[in-house]
């Protein structure tokens, strides 16, 4: 298994310096990541060190929480995607899906996805604190939204990805919509778990080991 292909190299460490970040995009191109993935603030540093070399800048919106104003994650997302984001992982409203607000919910959604039309969108749900039935709705109007993925964490809350979130997710969504698993994956069978469970997509800051162990 490739598992580079899998992995969105990340470094959302809110005090990385400019050469972690470059290292980030090195580390990247020497494994053939799938993108790297950093605050919006490092866009532009990371799009200059990968442009026309194969692997995407991704940037979060509304990150960590969720709790932004619709138009303040559509304007985050549309400024990410001017300066070189090909990927956007924005965190839904969680409080929307806890107060059962799903049409909120979709929208907030709706309009990342309008602003940023050639970008792949990813919706973190971070399913730590959402019940299975809150994860299923959520699945359900992120598709409607136009969602090209499926997230499970930030990797900053209380928890992070589970094979019986990933599990419950993919069979939540039609097979188009993609499955991202993100927080805590930092060995190679944890990274095999979750791609046999069903995500299309892994985030990881423990990417180069996690590869240098399938090589071995």
């Amino acid at each position: 298994m490739d598992l580079a292909s899998f992995i969105d190299h990340t470094n959302l460490n809110p005090a990385a310096k400019k050469e972690d970040i470059l290292n980030l995009c090195d580390e990247a191109l020497e494994w053939n990541f799938a993108s790297v993935c950093v605050n919006p603030c490092y866009v532009p540093l990371a799009s200059g060190r990968l442009k026309d070399k194969g692997v995407n800048v991704c940037s979060v919106i509304g990150f960590p929480l969720g709790a932004n104003t619709m138009s303040s994650k559509a304007y985050e997302a549309e400024e990410a995607f001017k300066n070189g984001a090909a990927e956007i992982d924005m965190v839904m409203n969680i409080s929307y899906a806890k107060n059962g607000y799903y049409d909120l919910l979709r929208e907030d959604i709706a309009g990342v996805v309008r602003v940023v039309p050639d970008c792949i969108v990813k919706v973190i749900l971070e399913t730590c604190l959402l019940s299975d039935d809150e994860i299923i709705r959520a699945c359900s109007e992120a598709a409607k939204a136009g969602a090209h993925f499926l997230k499970t964490s930030t990797g900053f809350s209380s928890g992070g990805a589970t094979v019986r979130h990933v599990e419950l997710i993919r069979r939540s969504l039609p097979p188009e919509i993609g499955v991202k698993a993100s927080g805590g994956i930092r060995d190679r069978e944890t990274a095999e778990a979750m791609i046999a469970a069903g995500a299309n997509r892994l985030g990881s800051s423990r990417s180069v080991f996690i590869c240098k162990a399938a090589s071995v």
